[in-house]
C-alpha cells in the first residue's frame, strides 16, 4: 500500500494563487480557494491508490524557527482573503475524512517529515508520497520508499531524482538551503553561494561543517572558490543557524497509527453543511463512500 501525506499549506496557497474563480459564502467571507482545494483533495481521494492519506496545516503560520530568527517568514504579508481561508480548509480535509494535522507549535513540513518517517518502517507500506514541491520536503526522501510528488507538474523525485536536481544528496539538502538560502522560508543563505557552487561542494563534503576552511583544500574545482570559502568563513555561525532552521524536525507529535490513516469515506455530518455555506452543492451527491463521525 501507499501512504499519501499532503501538505495542506501548500494546495491553499496553489489553489488561491492559481486561478480559482473569487467566490463568497453567505457571510461575505472569501472562500474561492477552499472550494478549489475541496475539488483537488476529492480528485485525489479519487484515485486508486490512495488508501491511507493525512493532510498538515501551517494553522499559526509562526512556529519555534520563528523564535530562532526573527527573519523566518510570519503571518505578515499573507493576502488577508487567503489567510481567512486557513480555517476553511482545515475544514474541508476532515470533513472529505482525511486526518488532518493542525500544526502550531511545529510546522506542517515537521508533521509530514514525522509521518514519512513513522510510515516507511511499516512493512505494509510500499511508498511513502508526499504531496509536495517543497525543496525542504526533499531531505525526507529515501531511495524509492520515501518520494515527493509535484501534484502541478505530475513529476515523481526519488533519491537518485534529489541528486540530479540539486547535486546533494537528500541528507544534505539542508546544508544546501542554509548555502542558497530559501526565499520562501525567509532563509538568506551564503552570499555567492549559487546551486552550482553549493551542490559541487557539498557533494564533496556532504555538510557544511566538514568544508575546509582553505579553498586550497577543497577536493573539487569550483569557480570563485576563494570568495565563496572567505564568504562562508565569515558566516559559519549564520550557516549553521540557517542549517537548523531548514532541518525539519521528525519529532511531532503524531499518534495516528496507520489503520488511523486509513481513508474510510467523507463525514456527512461535516461535509453537507460545509458544501451549502460554500456553495459547492454538487459535490456531496458525487462521494463515493460515507463515514460516520
Amino acid at each position: 500500500m501507499n501512504v499519501h501525506l499532503v501538505d495542506g499549506t501548500f494546495e491553499l496557497f496553489r489553489a488561491f494563487y492559481g486561478g480559482a474563480p473569487k467566490s463568497t459564502d453567505r457571510n461575505g467571507v472569501e472562500t474561492g480557494g477552499t472550494r478549489a482545494f475541496l475539488r483537488s483533495m476529492f480528485a485525489l481521494l479519487g484515485q486508486e491508490d490512495v488508501t491511507h492519506i493525512a493532510v498538515a496545516f501551517d494553522s499559526e503560520v509562526e512556529s519555534f524557527r520563528n523564535e530562532m530568527f526573527d527573519g523566518y517568514k510570519a503571518g505578515e504579508g499573507i493576502d488577508p482573503e487567503l489567510f481567512a481561508q486557513f480555517p476553511f480548509v482545515e475544514e474541508a480535509a476532515e470533513a472529505l475524512g482525511m486526518t488532518v494535522w493542525r500544526m502550531t507549535e511545529f510546522e506542517a513540513d515537521d508533521a509530514l517529515a514525522t509521518a514519512a518517517l513513522k510510515f516507511a518502517k511499516e512493512r505494509e507500506v510500499t511508498r511513502v508520497v508526499l504531496c509536495s514541491p517543497d525543496k525542504d520536503l526533499a531531505q525526507c526522501i529515501s531511495g524509492d520508499r520515501i518520494v515527493s510528488f509535484n501534484r502541478i507538474q505530475k513529476a515523481l523525485l526519488n533519491e537518485d531524482g534529489v541528486r540530479r536536481k540539486f547535486g546533494v544528496s537528500p541528507a544534505s539538502m539542508p546544508d544546501y538551503l542554509a548555502l542558497v538560502g530559501d526565499a520562501a522560508d525567509g532563509i538568506p543563505g551564503i552570499p555567492k553561494w549559487g546551486a552550482k557552487s553549493s551542490g559541487l561542494v557539498l557533494s564533496a563534503y556532504g555538510s557544511i561543517d566538514r568544508i575546509p576552511p582553505d579553498h586550497e583544500a577543497w577536493s573539487v574545482k569550483v569557480r570563485g572558490a576563494a570568495g565563496l570559502a572567505e564568504s562562508l568563513n565569515e558566516r559559519r555561525e549564520e550557516a549553521s543557524l540557517y542549517k537548523d532552521l531548514a532541518t525539519l524536525r521528525t519529532d511531532v507529535p503524531l499518534p495516528e497509527s496507520l489503520a488511523d490513516i486509513r481513508w474510510r469515506g467523507a463525514r456527512r455530518d461535516l461535509l453537507e453543511p460545509l458544501c451549502e455555506r460554500l456553495g459547492e452543492n454538487s459535490l456531496p451527491g458525487r462521494i463515493p463512500l460515507w463515514r460516520d463521525a
